[in-house]
């Protein structure tokens, strides 16, 4: 096993190329790589689009093209850790413009039906705070939201 970590592959229903694309241009830190096409032999149409490799926020994938038997849910999501507000605001509304749709407590799908959970770090630090009372008013708070608003975790967090 390589030491470069994993690569994490996705798989599409023809869209691989303009989700590579697309992931690159919300994320710091990102490129298109290799494009392999398919050949003559197939399986898909020559010329058409197989992979495609990427890196978004320095995190290596292969967007695969590979039909319809597959579909993305939410049993896999993937975490964005922000700053703060105006880093949760920009991913929220990159990933949910053109058809994403917005989901509770910070959580969203992607055009592609990819699911991301858009966390502001000062949450986490809150949800996990040793007094139970701070930790459970920002966990109810967090439960009544979609797209995480950190001033009103703060806020009942605080207990005002």
């Amino acid at each position: 096993m390589t030491t470069d970590g994993f690569v994490t592959c996705l798989w599409f229903d023809g869209q691989a190329e303009q989700a590579a694309h697309f992931y690159v241009s919300v994320f710091k830190d990102s490129g298109i790589g290799d494009v392999l096409r398919h050949g003559e032999a197939g399986p898909g149409e020559a010329g058409t689009v197989l992979t495609v490799e990427f890196t978004a926020n320095g995190q290596r994938f292969v967007a695969l093209n590979a039909g319809p038997q597959f579909r993305f849910n939410e049993a896999i999501s993937f975490q964005i850790l922000c700053a703060d507000q105006k880093e949760v605001d920009h991913y929220w509304a990159r990933l949910t413009e053109d058809g994403g749709e917005p989901g509770p407590c910070g959580w969203l799908k992607d055009r592609f039906g990819v699911s991301w959970q858009v966390v502001p770090e000062r949450q986490l630090e809150m949800i996990k705070d040793p007094d139970p009372a701070k930790a459970d008013r920002a966990m109810r708070a967090m439960m009544t939201m979609g797209k995480l608003d950190l001033a009103a975790l703060e806020q009942a967090y605080a207990g005002d």
